[in-house]
């Protein structure tokens, strides 16, 4: 492992996994430096025009802070992670796939994340751009991976809106071998499993009760 952001002292095991009752779903192991990670939060000003309300509505005491707040939309989380995709260790042990593919399969899962999917009409899930079943009755029921970022005392429910991919080592085939992925994750802020966990965490962590 190289030094910098990849130093042994600072990678973690991460895990993204389909949130789904499907038979197999993706799975990504990866290696990760916590210190990669960005998270974004942000809100949306929707005031009135008037000079006097473009920084948030009149209020003169505790009790009419709603009242200031109005027209605020919170937006959603969003957070990078750069994770490291390295078939080295298994190529040395002999691995046959890890020596025929490299770290291939996991872009290819990578990949996969990001595709949108169908139900066919007989239960099954496909890729929606493969044409399968009567499309035109079910385009409609397309849908993207729910997935469950872990790592640590987390799991975070995402959608995975962007992958970009740098290719580091190849094989003789030029088949990668090593690989970095930063990835562009937004939280799913619902009344889920998973986020109400999360925001219960959250606020043990800043002192408050839940």
């Amino acid at each position: 492992m190289p030094d910098g952001n990849w130093s042994r002292l600072h990678v973690q095991k991460g895990v993204l996994r389909e949130y789904t009752s499907a038979p197999s779903p993706l799975r990504l192991e990866f290696e990760f430096n916590p210190t990669t990670i960005s998270r974004t939060r942000s809100i949306t000003l929707q005031t009135g025009a008037s000079q006097a309300t473009q920084g948030g509505y009149d209020f003169e005491n505790e009790s009419e802070v709603p009242r200031a707040a109005q027209g605020i939309n919170v937006n959603a989380e969003s957070f990078t992670v750069k994770i490291l995709l390295d078939a080295t260790d298994r190529m040395n042990a002999d691995d046959r796939t890890a020596t025929a593919e490299g770290v291939q399969p996991e872009l290819d899962l990578i990949r996969s994340m990001l595709e949108p999917k169908l139900q066919t009409p007989q239960g099954s899930r496909t890729l929606s751009a493969l044409g399968e079943g009567d499309i035109r009755a079910f385009s409609r029921q397309q849908f993207a991976s729910v997935l469950v970022f872990e790592w640590g005392v987390h799991q975070l429910p995402v959608f995975m809106t962007q992958a970009q991919i740098d290719i580091k080592e190849f094989l003789p085939t030029l088949k990668p071998y090593r690989a970095e992925a930063t990835l562009t994750l937004q939280i799913i802020e619902s009344n889920n499993p998973f986020y109400r966990e999360e925001l219960r965490r959250q606020f043990r962590g800043a002192g408050q009760q839940v």
